[in-house]
């Protein structure tokens, strides 16, 4: 009978070599901190249950938004990665007969689809353990696989190995598979007699090797995905991997992406199919962009949902939006939370919208700001217009209806409210309501003094 799968994710470090306060695998990649993906990747191989064992910073990493829920099990003393395992032993002695998996937390590279043959192995072998190894060119920072006579497997840490030992180019991953009863047993047998003076769960493959239980092994297939994240440059280099695959996913799904070296698209992102991006793009959280669109460069676009048929052009930033289909954005447009532009609606150079709605066919060409503001279908808004929405102690709504005309250089002060089909005309400073179909002009008197530039030269 097949076992059932627990799996437990050490997270408990802090990761001093990040020089941060924040615990390293908080830290994000493509918009997910690494314990996200880890546990993601865990859920994709369907166990009964997900366990993080946690240490600093717990509370933080408890608030993490998962997928499903998880346990968490708290580690007090960070004694070492035996010493994190042996936390669970309650939850290991109440579930004896099934199988565990066991993963370091910033092992953030490694697919379902590596773990998944690991785990048929170990079970069609009938392993005590099953620990994944990787052949690496550069094997600096892991543990070295030393295979030696008997069939025992040593592992022997960086920081504990000899010249010798260090030229050895098969790694221990940090990935493992337990029958759980053999587990239990094993543990109390580990000693913290080396360089740190911690139990490492490393060396619990060579003593189940040299015991009755069989250890097997499980080559990575691909060496990319082996990835130690213990700074700040290896971070870097492992979220180079996975943008790389976004980008690979999306142009497999028919997005066009020219510039792919220039391109940031964090990994929650959806774009629709025929959008084309073009370089320098950045595109994070939870952003969803429609078909046919053209993502034009130096856009920024964060939290937001962007229609069908949509053009944002250079150099626009969009946060917490929405852009309904066909509209036009940009050029140098910064749309703040909450503003919302609806279908056939073009906002254009220099406009700034926070906590808007832009009707349908409405236009803003240039040097505009719309706050805290309602404007329904075909409205112009001429250049210059500002909406004084803040008077110093409250934020109020301005309203301006179907088919007003806004002239130029126009401040209209809120609350305030414009009304349909009407005109205001341009430099006017508009402080109360404007009635349907009136025109509401605002200015002081012009004055000329003919002849004062000549006589201020005399004087």
């Amino acid at each position: 009978m097949k076992r059932k799968l627990l799996t437990l994710v050490l997270a408990a470090g802090k990761g001093t070599r990040f020089k941060s306060d924040k615990i390293k695998v908080l830290h994000p990649m493509l918009g997910k901190p690494m314990i996200q993906l880890v546990v993601d990747c865990m859920f994709a191989l369907r166990p009964e249950a997900v366990y993080v064992v946690v240490g600093h910073q717990k509370d933080d990493i408890m608030q993490v938004e998962y997928s499903k829920p998880v346990g968490f099990i708290h580690q007090k003393k960070q004694l070492g990665t035996a010493h994190a395992v042996l936390a669970a032993k309650k939850i290991l002695q109440s579930n004896r007969e099934k199988t565990l998996l066991v993963i370091n937390g910033d092992l953030t590279l490694i697919p379902p689809e590596t773990l998944r043959p690991m785990l048929i192995q170990h079970r069609k072998e009938g392993n005590a353990l099953t620990f994944l190894s990787a052949e690496m060119a550069d094997p600096t920072g892991f543990g070295r696989v030393s295979y030696q006579k008997n069939n025992v497997i040593r592992i022997f840490e960086e920081k504990d190995a000899t010249p010798a030992q260090l030229r050895i180019k098969e790694v221990n991953v940090g990935v493992y598979l337990f029958k759980i009863e053999e587990l239990l047993g094993a543990l109390p047998k580990i000693s913290n007699k080396n360089v740190k003076g911690e139990f490492y769960l490393t060396d619990i493959i060579e003593i189940m090797s040299r015991g009755e239980g069989r250890v097997g092994v499980h080559k990575a297939p691909v060496e990319q995905e082996i990835v130690g994240i213990n700074d700040r440059y290896e971070l870097a280099k492992a979220v180079e991997i996975l943008r790389q695959r976004k980008i690979i996913s999306l142009a497999e799904s028919g997005v066009t992406i020219y510039d792919p070296s220039t391109t940031w698209i964090d990994l929650d992102v959806k774009i629709g199919r025929d959008t084309t991006v073009y370089s320098s793009v950045v595109l994070e959280g939870k952003t969803v962009i429609g078909q046919r669109c053209k993502l034009y460069p130096f856009i920024h676009v964060r939290d937001s949902r962007i229609g069908h048929e949509v053009k944002i052009l250079t150099s626009t930033m969009i946060e917490e939006s929405t852009i309904e289909r066909g509209a036009q954005v940009g050029p140098f447009t910064h749309l703040r939370p909450k503003s919302f532009v609806r279908a056939g609606a073009k906002v254009g150079n220099f406009v700034e919208m926070k906590n808007t709605v832009f009707g349908r066919g409405s236009k803003a060409g240039h040097f505009s700001y719309l706050g805290d503001t309602e404007v329904k279908d075909n409205v112009n808004i001429g250049a210059g217009t500002i909406t004084c929405n803040y008077d110093g102690e409250k934020k109020h709504k301005t309203l301006i209806e179907e088919g007003a005309f806004i002239g130029s250089g126009t401040e209209l002060v809120a609350p305030v409210k414009i009304g349909k089909d009407s005109y205001v005309g341009a430099g006017s400073t508009i402080t109360n309501n404007v009635s349907s179909g009136a025109l509401a002009i605002s200015r002081s008197k012009q004055v000329e003094k003919p002849g004062w530039r000549r006589k201020k030269r005399k004087k």
